[in-house]
């Protein structure tokens, strides 16, 4: 596959999000940060989000998105950082530029896609935003858009409060937007020679995924089809977690023959009944069928019931920790790693799918502007103009 360069003006976990893919694919990807504008602290704020990895700028919640990239420092305010930009992106050869700032600023700080495609008309350009373009000024949160696509209405216990993912499902599901409309757009410019504009709406994102309740609006569905029901499935019965005699199982019967699968175990006989022999039937006495097979599995040890239901091949799981997670044969395997400067390994998330030659060790994320002069060099800038523009404010 050959090597790609994305320039990215990327800050908080969306954007970085989707740009680490590339950089797990070898790419270059170069962040763009702003310069120092005398109000807070410079660059993106999540540099200083948790523990202190390895200085002020590098703290934990930063370091697994940014692994493996560099970054420089441009005040695009001014006309002259917007011309550096510009340069930047023919000099390199930039393949795709991206940004997830709000639209009503693209034009603002030159980073348009007419302005970019104007001096590099191949180029791909892809921007994360709120609600898209139409929407200018609305900022992007995951937990704000969590709240706004639904996604909370339908999290958390029947009788409890709307609750908040345990996940940042909606920047990390348009962080993968971005990535997959790259490679079509590659795919697409490899044919015609012309570059593309993706522009990826978090709200519009976050209800693609709303497939398994928001047609039924159409279909005079139940309220309690389209809220909150805790760990149960809305559909399939029993599919919940259970307590047992020393902690917690999750079970899914998903079809008719699961559930005679289940009630052959001699500890679930006592839940079968000829009514509850369809699903159909099941949905009719769910609360019921959930008072008895939680009698069932509050006896039994969570191994005991692990093994048989591995026999009777009933989907389970343990509830493991996120450490328990990470141990694991199937995930430990496939960890990503990176090096601290003082030498200590640190293992992060896996890949989401193996990808052969992709890069599973990655340098350890860059302090703020880091690279901006030696990407400068790259670009043909000799040492006294990056000293001149440093003078001048326009890098950092």
């Amino acid at each position: 596959m050959k090597r790609r360069t994305i320039l990215s003006m990327e800050q908080a976990l969306s954007l970085p999000y989707a740009t680490l893919r590339f950089a797990q694919l070898g790419w270059r990807v170069i962040r763009i940060e702003s310069t120092p504008s005398g109000d807070g602290l410079p660059g993106d704020p999540n540099r200083y989000i948790g523990g202190k990895v390895a200085d002020d700028d590098r703290r934990s919640y930063f370091i697994a998105p940014n692994v493996g990239k560099e970054a420089i420092a441009l005040n695009l305010k001014e006309a002259k950082g917007q011309e550096l930009l510009r340069r930047l992106i023919v000099e390199l050869d930039v393949d795709v530029f991206c940004c997830n700032t709000v639209p009503k600023r693209y034009r603002q700080l030159g980073i348009d896609y007419e302005s970019l495609s104007a001096v590099k008309p191949d180029l791909i350009w892809a921007g994360i935003s709120a609600m898209g373009p139409n929407y200018p000024d609305a900022p992007g949160y995951d937990p704000v858009i969590q709240a706004m696509a639904g996604y909370m209405e339908l999290t958390g216990p029947a009788d409890g409060p709307p609750t908040l993912s345990g996940v940042p499902l909606i920047d990390l599901k348009a962080g993968d937007e971005v990535y997959a409309g790259v490679m079509m757009a590659l795919l697409e410019r490899a044919e015609t020679g012309k570059g593309s504009r993706i522009d990826v709406s978090m709200l519009q994102a976050a209800a693609s995924w709303l497939i398994t309740t928001l047609p039924l609006l159409d279909f005079n569905c139940d309220p309690s089809e389209i809220t909150r029901c805790g760990n149960e499935h809305r559909k399939f019965i029993p599919t919940n977690v259970y307590p047992t005699a020393d902690g917690f199982i999750y079970m899914a019967i998903g079809s008719d023959v699961q559930w005679r699968r289940l009630t052959e175990i001699p500890w679930f006989a006592q839940v079968a009944n000829p009514a509850r022999a369809t699903n159909e039937g099941r949905v009719r006495e769910r609360t019921a069928i959930h008072r008895d097979v939680a009698a069932v599995t509050r006896r039994v040890a969570t191994a005991d019931i692990a093994a048989a239901f591995r026999q009777a091949t009933i989907p389970h799981a343990a509830i493991n920790d996120i450490p328990a997670v990470r141990e694991m044969e199937a995930i430990a395997r496939a960890l990503t790693r990176t090096r601290a400067p003082d030498g200590r390994e640190v293992r992060m998330q896996p890949m989401a799918v193996d990808i052969p030659g992709a890069v599973r060790e990655m340098n350890f994320p860059p302090k703020y502007g880091e690279h901006t002069r030696s990407v400068l060099a790259a670009a043909g800038f000799s040492a006294a103009d990056c000293t001149s523009l440093r003078e001048q404010g326009i890098i950092a």
